[in-house]
Protein backbone atom coordinates (compact mmCIF):
# COMPACT_ATOMS: atom_id res chain seq x y z
CA UNK A 1 0.00 0.00 0.00
CA UNK A 2 2.59 2.40 0.52
CA UNK A 3 3.29 2.28 -3.45
CA UNK A 4 -0.38 3.49 -3.62
CA UNK A 5 -0.36 6.29 -1.38
CA UNK A 6 2.79 7.73 -2.43
CA UNK A 7 1.28 7.98 -6.30
CA UNK A 8 -1.41 9.48 -4.44
CA UNK A 9 1.13 12.30 -2.88
CA UNK A 10 2.64 12.49 -6.33
CA UNK A 11 -0.62 12.82 -8.15
CA UNK A 12 -2.54 15.25 -5.71
CA UNK A 13 0.95 17.74 -5.77
CA UNK A 14 1.61 18.03 -9.46
CA UNK A 15 -1.74 18.77 -9.30
CA UNK A 16 -1.65 21.15 -6.79
CA UNK A 17 1.40 22.61 -8.49
CA UNK A 18 -0.76 23.04 -11.70
CA UNK A 19 -3.58 24.61 -9.80
CA UNK A 20 -0.68 27.06 -8.73
CA UNK A 21 -0.07 28.11 -12.19
CA UNK A 22 -3.49 28.45 -12.66
CA UNK A 23 -4.42 30.87 -9.63
CA UNK A 24 -1.42 32.81 -10.65
CA UNK A 25 -3.24 34.42 -13.83
CA UNK A 26 -5.18 36.16 -11.10
CA UNK A 27 -8.72 35.16 -13.83
CA UNK A 28 -10.31 32.80 -11.20
CA UNK A 29 -9.89 32.62 -6.92
CA UNK A 30 -11.11 29.16 -6.65
CA UNK A 31 -8.07 27.56 -8.08
CA UNK A 32 -6.23 28.66 -4.66
CA UNK A 33 -8.80 26.13 -3.23
CA UNK A 34 -7.22 23.41 -5.63
CA UNK A 35 -3.49 24.74 -4.46
CA UNK A 36 -4.73 24.11 -0.75
CA UNK A 37 -6.38 20.65 -0.94
CA UNK A 38 -3.96 19.04 -3.23
CA UNK A 39 -0.79 20.38 -1.24
CA UNK A 40 -2.76 19.08 2.16
CA UNK A 41 -3.90 15.87 0.43
CA UNK A 42 -0.15 15.37 -0.65
CA UNK A 43 1.65 16.05 2.72
CA UNK A 44 -1.11 13.70 3.98
CA UNK A 45 -0.38 10.76 1.35
CA UNK A 46 3.71 10.94 1.34
CA UNK A 47 2.92 10.87 6.03
CA UNK A 48 0.79 7.63 5.27
CA UNK A 49 3.54 5.98 2.50
CA UNK A 50 5.89 6.99 5.30
CA UNK A 51 3.81 5.31 8.35
CA UNK A 52 4.01 2.19 5.79
CA UNK A 53 7.12 2.05 6.48
CA UNK A 54 8.94 3.25 3.23
CA UNK A 55 12.30 5.40 3.78
CA UNK A 56 11.57 9.15 4.06
CA UNK A 57 14.68 9.35 1.62
CA UNK A 58 13.54 7.49 -1.04
CA UNK A 59 9.94 8.29 -0.38
CA UNK A 60 10.35 11.97 -0.86
CA UNK A 61 12.85 11.45 -3.79
CA UNK A 62 10.79 9.43 -5.83
CA UNK A 63 7.69 12.17 -4.79
CA UNK A 64 10.01 15.38 -5.89
CA UNK A 65 11.40 13.68 -9.01
CA UNK A 66 8.27 12.15 -10.15
CA UNK A 67 6.94 15.59 -9.50
CA UNK A 68 9.46 17.50 -11.51
CA UNK A 69 9.17 15.34 -14.66
CA UNK A 70 4.94 15.01 -14.52
CA UNK A 71 4.81 19.24 -13.60
CA UNK A 72 7.13 19.81 -16.64
CA UNK A 73 5.63 17.47 -19.37
CA UNK A 74 2.02 18.84 -18.15
CA UNK A 75 3.24 22.96 -18.14
CA UNK A 76 4.20 21.69 -21.46
CA UNK A 77 1.12 20.25 -22.60
CA UNK A 78 -1.41 22.63 -20.72
CA UNK A 79 0.51 26.18 -20.57
CA UNK A 80 2.95 25.75 -23.80
CA UNK A 81 5.91 26.30 -21.42
CA UNK A 82 9.30 25.55 -23.13
CA UNK A 83 10.50 21.75 -22.29
CA UNK A 84 13.94 21.71 -23.95
CA UNK A 85 16.57 18.85 -24.69
CA UNK A 86 18.73 19.99 -21.84
CA UNK A 87 15.75 20.11 -19.72
CA UNK A 88 15.44 16.69 -20.34
CA UNK A 89 19.12 16.22 -19.41
CA UNK A 90 18.22 17.71 -16.02
CA UNK A 91 14.79 15.47 -15.64
CA UNK A 92 16.67 12.24 -16.35
CA UNK A 93 19.82 13.12 -13.77
CA UNK A 94 17.23 13.62 -11.24
CA UNK A 95 15.85 10.27 -11.76
CA UNK A 96 19.23 8.55 -12.16
CA UNK A 97 19.78 10.22 -8.53
CA UNK A 98 16.87 8.81 -7.61
CA UNK A 99 17.47 5.45 -8.39
CA UNK A 100 20.46 5.24 -7.07
CA UNK A 101 19.19 6.43 -3.78
CA UNK A 102 16.72 3.45 -3.65
CA UNK A 103 19.32 1.17 -5.00
CA UNK A 104 21.44 2.62 -1.93
CA UNK A 105 18.41 2.11 0.45
CA UNK A 106 19.03 -1.74 0.10
CA UNK A 107 14.88 -1.91 -0.50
Amino acid sequence: MQWVFLAMAITLEVAATLCLRMASTGQNKLWYLGVGLGYAGAFAALTVTLSEGLGLGVAYGIWAASGVALTAAASRILFKEPLTALMGVGIGLIIGGVLLVELGSGH
